[in-house]
This record gives structure tokens, sequence and C-alpha cells, in this order.
């Protein structure tokens, strides 16, 4: 691939990636920032003293949500793109569209979903101050392992396909994937910090939420990326028609 076209991939994830962003936000506006709020609303009937907002909330849940939901889109738009320029063709013999869907479901399943179920997220008012670069540690580390884990399982399978078949070779690649996560899940350490009188339910919506966030965002991602990427790689021939309408009479 040349750099012209990785280049022009390049643009196109990251244009993907701020559609999909915007997608992403109006999930987040309306799913997420009810139960923020619910949580912040909990937080305050709780302490003792009320901390002087430096930011207003309805400045954060507007132009602070939009700016952070935007920059995550465009930036991860563009990794992405990179990594698609790796991977298309070497994953398989699927074509721009498929590739894409595909890479974006892996993305979604090792940058979010592996560390979210072993470290999910917390609203306001749940988790300890003292601990937040721990868990921030703690977290990354978790996507950094899905990661290195998805492509290791991608690279077995591709290897042990010739002497396995495609099927079992997915299916031993999977499994290995998936046993060593388990793994990671119980070596590395547990943290609870909820308190004991937090609101299970709204626990539960912040959550789903923030995981509904992420499933927009890269579903979003994979279907417009993926077809800016057919019609950059597979453009459509003019039809014969179309060019003699176009030619002019010398």
């Amino acid at each position: 691939m040349n750099s012209a076209t990785v280049r022009n991939l390049l643009v196109r994830g990251m244009l993907a990636g701020l559609a999909a962003g915007v997608l992403a936000l109006v999930v987040a506006y309306f799913l997420g920032e009810p139960n923020v709020d619910s949580a912040i609303g909990f937080e305050e009937s709780h302490a003792h003293e009320h901390e002087v907002e430096l930011v207003s909330r309805s400045l954060q849940s507007t132009a602070g949500l939009a700016t952070g939901v935007l920059v995550y889109g465009v930036a991860f738009g563009g990794i992405a793109a990179l990594a698609y320029c790796f991977a298309l063709g070497r994953v398989g013999r699927f074509g721009p569209r498929a590739t894409a869907l595909l890479l974006s479901g892996a993305a979604l399943l090792a940058v979010y979903v592996v560390p979210f179920l072993k470290y999910p997220a917390n609203p306001p008012a749940v988790g300890d101050h003292d601990t937040i670069a721990k868990r921030t540690t703690l977290f990354f580390l978790m996507m950094l392992l899905g990661v290195l884990l998805a492509i290791a399982a991608v690279i077995a399978g591709k290897r042990l396909a010739p002497r396995l078949g495609t099927w079992y070779a997915t299916v031993v690649a999977v499994l290995g994937f998936v046993t060593l996560i388990g793994l990671a899940y119980a070596f590395l350490p547990a943290i609870n910090e909820v308190p004991a009188d937090f609101p299970a339910t709204l626990l539960w919506r912040f959550r789903l939420s923030t995981l509904a966030l992420q499933i927009t965002l890269w579903t979003g991602f994979g279907l417009l990326f993926g077809e800016l990427a057919e019609r950059l790689l597979n453009p459509r021939p003019v039809q014969a028609s179309a060019r003699a309408a176009m030619t002019v009479p010398q």
C-alpha cells in the first residue's frame, strides 16, 4: 500500500471517527448525563463540605462533553485507520468493508470491553481520590494486555490454519485469548470502592450507558469507515454511457 493511499485512509478514518463521535455524543448526552446528574446529586447529599466548581456543570455536560467525545473519536479513528492499513489483506480474504467492521469489533473488545469487565466505569461519588492513579494504571494495563493478546490470537490463528483448518484454528485462538484474559483477571488486583448505600440501579445504568457509548462509537466508525475505504480502494467503474456523455467531440 503506497503512502498516498495510507494518507487518504488516515484522513477518512479521522472523518469517520468524527462522525461516529457525533453519534456517540447523542448517546452520551441522553443516556449518560442523566445518570451523572443523579450521581452528583447523591454525592452532594452525602458531602459535609461542598467544593467550589471551577467549571459549571452545564458547561461540562455540553461543550466539555462534546469536546471530549469528538476528540476521542477523531484520535481513535486515526489510530484505527493506520491499523486498518496494516490489517487489510493480512487477516483473511475480507473486502474493505468487512475488514473495517472486523477491526472495529476487535478494537471494541480489546480496547474497551476487556478492561471494562475487570475495571468498569464508575460515576461521580464512587471511588477514592487517593487511588485514582492506581485505578487508571490498572485500567490501561488491562487495555494493553487486551490489545497485545488480540494481536497474538490473530497471529496464532493464521499460523495454525494450514494445519488445523480455518475453523479449528479460530476456535483455538479464541480459547487461548479468553484463557489468558481470564488469568489476567484472576491475578490483577480487584478494586471495589462503591459505597454501601450507593443505588445499585444507578450504578448499573451508568455502566450500561458508557458501554452503549463505546458500542455506538465503534459500530458507527466501522460502518462509515468501511464505506469510505470501499469507495477509495474499489472505485466503481465508469459506465460506458457516462464516458460517452463526457467525451467532447474533436
